[in-house]
């Protein structure tokens, strides 16, 4: 099973979603997490997304607790042949953090937390600064021939480094990075719309967003200082009060003439972008998972996508 190409994506099951799987473990345990994963399975859902980081945040925890949780539903469903998993490694961009063995020894942590013997796409997190993009092609190739890895992606690139990463696969001869994940919805457009949309379209490389719902921002749940008392991640939504309010307002607008909610139309105006393949979203609770199937089904109309294209233009 691979990670096609941004023109279709048949093994992301039918469903253009992927379900995120930094809750698990963490706002969502174990009990909570299996029922969504129950849930987003049922529904034609089959690409979860997590990484070795996942939830090294939380007091008490040192990481890896998502992999934990998604190897022990494995297993316990035995389904794991029927699921595509992505996990990732070198959260922190540390210089040398893809150098080929240091790649290897954590995804090798990796796989005995998911208690499988591949993962269908592994992401470099962030990007090394030092170690040749030769060698990290390299490294991440050696791993896709020894059958660990079905596919590579990378994850918050630039433009010129995520280039420079496919120029340096293509001269050794290597498996190229086929997926990028980058941060990108709504409000927060900036980062890929340009040269790396440009590229990624251009070179084929899917995308695979994250935060396809602002942190929950987009959901239309926070609309003041208030409102974000809500959420553990709250605090970090401050500034989407002001800047957010027109996006909201059309949102506003176009659930009360489709009746579709916000998270939905939030997550179809990402999968009618140029180059995305799926957002990717996460829910801690499985009765939040509907509005995310919704979000995959729902088709919006031209007059639709334009309003809410120019409300996030600001």
């Amino acid at each position: 099973m691979t990670i096609a190409g941004p023109a279709a994506h048949p093994a992301i099951g039918g469903l253009p979603l992927v379900l995120g799987g930094n809750v698990f473990g963490w706002t969502a345990d174990r009990e909570a997490s299996f029922a969504i994963l129950d849930a987003f399975r049922e529904a034609g859902g089959r690409m979860i997304d997590t990484a070795e980081a996942y939830s090294a945040w939380v007091p008490g925890h040192k990481g890896g607790e998502s992999e934990t949780v998604l190897g022990e539903w494995f297993a316990d469903r035995g389904c794991r042949s029927d699921m595509l998993v992505a996990t990732k490694t070198n959260v922190l961009g540390e210089a040398g953090g893809l150098a080929p063995g240091k790649v290897t020894a954590h995804l090798d942590g990796s796989l005995r937390r998911l208690q499988t013997d591949y993962v269908d796409l592994f992401y470099a997190h962030r990007d090394d600064p030092e170690t040749p993009q030769e060698d990290v092609a390299g490294g991440f190739d050696a791993l896709i021939r020894a059958g660990k890895v079905r596919e590579a992606g990378a994850s918050n690139f630039r433009s010129e480094r995520l280039a420079g990463a496919l120029t340096a696969a293509d001269a050794v001869g290597a498996a190229r990075y086929g997926v990028l994940q980058n941060r990108y919805n709504l409000v927060a457009r900036k980062e890929y719309e340009g040269p790396l949309q440009e590229l990624c379209v251009a070179e084929g490389v899917a995308l695979l967003p994250y935060y396809g719902l602002a942190s929950g921002y987009l959901t239309g749940k926070y609309r003041t200082k208030e409102d974000l008392g809500q959420s553990p991640r709250g605090t970090t939504l401050t500034g989407l009060l002001e800047q957010g309010a027109p996006v909201l307002a059309v949102m506003d607008r176009i659930a009360a003439e489709t009746g579709a909610s916000h998270a939905a139309i939030a997550l179809a105006w990402i999968n009618a972008q140029p180059g995305v393949a799926a957002p990717i979203a996460s829910v801690s609770r499985v009765e939040q998972l509907d509005q995310l199937i919704e979000g995959a089904r729902l088709k919006l109309d031209d007059a639709h996508l334009a309003a809410l294209t120019a409300a996030g233009a600001g």
